[in-house]
């Protein structure tokens, strides 16, 4: 007869392995790798590319790669934000029905 801890620690091991395989199957090998959250090596790229486009912007007066190199930073450092939320597309908490306001007074004519 299976413990109740053990269901949960099944449901543990099957929800990481379907959010973060990689990481999931390196703790199986004994040799973890850094889970999702932590992995920005694609925005670090950004960041230097967008750099790059800012600086080539300036020494080449070119207010699109200005433009360009402010935006592609600017997303990179978003991306590198560690209290960003890590929410899932479509998993947010399904809203409730909303409280029905009371009907407005009409104001009276001036």
């Amino acid at each position: 007869m299976p413990r109740p801890h053990d269901d949960r620690l099944v449901a543990l091991a099957a929800r990481v392995e379907h959010e973060d395989p990689r990481f999931a199957r390196s703790l199986s090998t004994g040799q973890p790798t850094r889970p999702r959250e932590y992995r920005r090596t694609g925005a670090w790229w950004a960041l230097v590319i967008g750099v790059l486009m800012l600086i080539g912007g300036v020494i080449v007066p070119d207010g699109l790669l200005i433009a360009a190199g402010l935006v592609l930073s600017g997303i990179a450092v978003q991306l590198l934000d560690p209290d960003r939320r890590h929410t899932p597309r479509g998993s947010r908490a399904p809203r409730g029905p909303r409280t029905p306001r009371p009907p407005r007074t009409p104001r009276p004519p001036r």
